[in-house]
């Protein structure tokens, strides 16, 4: 396989495994096209590369930059907006991590610790399933909590030997 062919099926891949993520495809594949460059890229660069229109190209650069996953770079002398992706998997791990807490589990945390607080008659069955499945998924969303916090703190090698151990 020559590298042309390999660098579109990566970023086909990465699209297709953005997906399944809850990640839009082509936000996906502008990132996977930005992680293997070796230099920064510009929008129309983008755009030419995975046939895209410059709305959908400004829209997912945006979205990219919002996740903390590339940076937009200006070169001295040029007006054009250069876009660059963070190479090191640990860190975009970690990024996505904590972008991914910040949306989607705070959010379920708070909602959860709210409805702790709902009051109720004790003998009554539907309260008392009520208070034990909220207390049960409360208490595992603030274990992932615990976790993800430990994952964003630690360092690379630290994480995994600590994983490892835990399948041993």
């Amino acid at each position: 396989m020559e590298l042309a062919e390999g660098k579109q099926k990566f970023i086909e891949a990465w699209g297709k495994l953005g997906s399944e993520w809850g990640i839009n495809r082509t936000m996906a594949q502008v990132h996977a096209l930005l992680l293997i460059s070796p230099v920064a890229m510009t929008t129309e660069e983008i755009m030419e590369e995975l046939s895209i229109s410059r709305g959908n190209a400004n829209m997912t650069l945006r979205d990219l930059m919002g996740w903390g996953l590339i940076e937009k770079q200006h070169k001295a002398g040029e007006r054009k907006e250069y876009f660059y992706a963070e190479k090191d998997t640990w860190a975009i791990a970690r990024q996505v991590a904590q972008e991914r807490k910040k949306r989607e589990l705070d959010p379920v945390i708070k909602i959860l610790n709210e409805l702790s607080d709902v009051k109720g008659d004790e003998k009554d069955p539907a309260y008392k399933t009520f208070k034990t499945s909220v207390t049960n998924i409360n208490k595992l969303a603030k274990n992932v909590n615990k976790t993800l916090d430990t994952m964003l703190k630690a360092e690379e090698n630290w994480f995994w030997s600590s994983i490892f151990k835990i399948f041993k």
